[in-house]
């Protein structure tokens, strides 16, 4: 591994690089220190450290654990902000959208198309026609064309070509445009890889349990390692709160009120599989409370989602059969076949931080972003949405810089790809060569480059120097065993869970939520972080009652019900 002093570090990030990093940042004040590992906190670190400064990064539980990996997937604009109004919003959001596709990350960003059906002839279709060219013309006032084709208008006979499976009485027309979609918790691990290939010391399952105060100001965080045991100091000149939901708890440490307050949403969504439902493109349906999206995804669809207040574990949402009931029921509407509670393979739920405001509904609360100084030492970043993630990023170490003794260069990530995407095309144009080499289907390859770009290299390493792993996972014919040990040795995967759910997406995606995966995985983790077979079997039975508790949870009727069940299945750190 370089010095902390060389331009850029190893990509890796497995157990050396963890160990190194926690060295670093017992030892030296810090310039800036970030709370969280989501999509904002790993945002923040890219920024910080990409200006010059010395970061660190600390995450109570695995990245992107929290909101960052149960989102709708969609790097998007946001069509019903345009009916509120929030042209602001939208415009940054599809400006992002477009770095995100073109510049930062081609590899893990896709376009992907939908239809909005129309259910009256002409008012509809000019209201709704009139907000879908807004949308265009936003979207090319970044400064770039924005990387998506312009929308279009379809008579009912094009849309019944396009999506056979859509009910006659669904629609009179449509309106196809297109946003981008996303595996947002393969982002989140890239977005901190790539902040600390760029030097920022980077630690998860390491928990924040209060901070260090020198009379009024915030020069710290205590801090408590979740893998050892081990507690220790972590000296910063400027600490950045970027804790999602957990933004009022973590407020609460401090001993100050804070600066705004968060309310958490949860929403849902459902895995089915693609052929249940013909359709060569996704859908936006209008609800009474929102919006619902069903949205392709590789084999797979996924359906949602709900918006409804969360008040119980904020680490641990969970779906309940009403929920389950509600996107089932809406999207039947337009569908000629009916899905039923066994066509659902997959459940996730995720909670949106929304800063409070006067309105009851969560649907309306606002996805503004605020930056506050809550205190001396502190800024604090709440709000927002996935999409604009940068932008939220950015503004909080503009912050925090502005506290910051002498001059601090402005941004530089709307320059700066994440790793992997640097060359990804020209590899994507050679997948074939690239299979042939190795003895590869050129599917394996093409879903390998979506989701590592050019650091599938480093995979085919793996499988050149032991071809077993190139074998598909049992239950989940999409992922090799290769990916399982890559996501220890270079992503810093530290459990099964980790693996399973955010790595990959078999907890969501497999019949069996990966239950036939998960010995196999830990098998292959187990050489890779010298677990034992006592080890190996706890990790193993961790990950099955999480299953079992998941799937409890969703035939509860409530969410006080479903939040009981849910958390029978310990969390990972109390029982290793």
């Amino acid at each position: 591994m370089a010095t902390s002093n060389s331009v850029t570090r190893s990509s890796k990030l497995g157990p050396e690089e963890r160990a190194a990093a926690l060295a670093r940042l017992k030892d030296k004040e810090l310039d800036i220190l970030v709370v969280g590992g989501g999509i904002v906190g790993a945002g923040s670190a890219l920024d910080a450290v990409t200006r010059g400064l010395s970061v660190g990064v600390l995450e109570q539980r695995d990245w992107a654990s929290g909101t960052s990996s149960r989102s709708s997937k969609l790097v998007h604009g946001g069509i019903r902000y345009l009916e509120q109004l929030d042209f602001r919003l939208v415009r940054e959001a599809l400006i992002e959208r477009g770095l995100l596709l073109q510049r930062i990350a081609p590899h893990l960003v896709k376009p992907v198309r939908f239809l909005y059906p129309l259910k009256k002839r002409i008012t509809e279709r000019v209201y709704v026609g009139a907000g879908m060219l807004l949308y265009d013309i936003f979207s090319y006032t970044g400064g770039r064309p924005p990387g998506v084709p312009h929308h279009r208008h379809l008579s009912k006979s094009q849309v019944k070509k396009l999506i056979p499976s859509i009910a006659d009485d669904a629609l009179v027309g449509g309106i196809t445009y297109y946003d981008a979609q996303v595996d947002d918790a393969r982002y989140v691990s890239t977005l901190v890889r790539t902040a600390s290939f760029y030097g920022a010391h980077v630690a998860s399952r390491v928990r924040v349990e209060g901070f260090i105060k020198v009379g009024e100001r915030v020069v710290g965080v205590q801090a408590h390692d979740l893998q050892t045991g081990e507690r220790f100091e972590v000296r910063a000149k400027q600490v950045v709160n970027a804790t999602g939901v957990w933004t009022d708890d973590t407020q609460r440490m401090v001993g100050e009120r804070g600066t705004f307050k968060v309310r958490a949403s949860k929403g849902i969504h459902l895995v089915v599989p693609r052929d249940r439902f013909q359709s060569a493109m996704g859908l936006l349906l209008r609800t009474e409370k929102s919006v619902l999206f069903v949205i392709p995804w590789g084999r797979h669809w996924l359906i949602g989602t709900t918006d409804t207040d969360w008040h119980l574990d904020k680490a641990h949402p969970a779906a309940t059969t009403a929920d389950i009931d509600y996107l089932l029921e809406h999207v039947n509407a337009v569908i000629n076949v009916p899905l039923t509670r066994e066509d659902v393979e997959g459940v996730y739920a995720g909670l949106r931080p929304l800063l409070a405001g006067e309105s009851e509904q969560t649907s309306k609360l606002s996805r503004e972003h605020l930056v506050g100084h809550s205190v001396p030492g502190l800024v604090v970043i709440a709000g927002g949405k996935w999409t604009t993630y940068r932008v939220m990023a950015k503004d909080a170490i503009d912050a925090a810089a502005d506290a910051l003794d002498g001059r601090i260069p402005p941004s530089t990530t709307q320059d700066i790809p994440l790793l992997g995407a640097e060359g990804y095309q020209a590899a994507w144009n050679k997948r074939g060569k690239i299979a042939r080499a190795f003895g590869l289907h050129t599917a394996r390859v093409e879903h390998l480059l979506n989701r590592y770009g050019t650091l599938t290299d480093e995979l085919l390493d793996l499988i050149k120097a032991d071809p077993t792993l190139a074998h598909p996972l049992p239950g989940a014919d999409d992922y090799i065993g290769a990916e399982v040990v890559y996501a220890a040795t270079h992503e810093g995967a530290l459990h099964l869970e980790d693996v399973l759910a955010r790595r990959t997406r078999i907890s969501i995606e497999a019949w069996d939520r990966g239950v036939s995966a998960a010995p196999v995985a830990a098998r292959l983790l187990a050489g890779v972080l010298g677990w034992d077979a006592e080890r190996e079997e706890r990790e193993v039975a961790f990950y099955l009652k999480r299953v079992a508790a998941e799937r409890a949870s969703q035939e509860q009727p409530d969410d006080e019900s479903a939040d009981r069940v849910r958390l029978e299945a310990p969390d990972i750190a109390s029982t290793v």
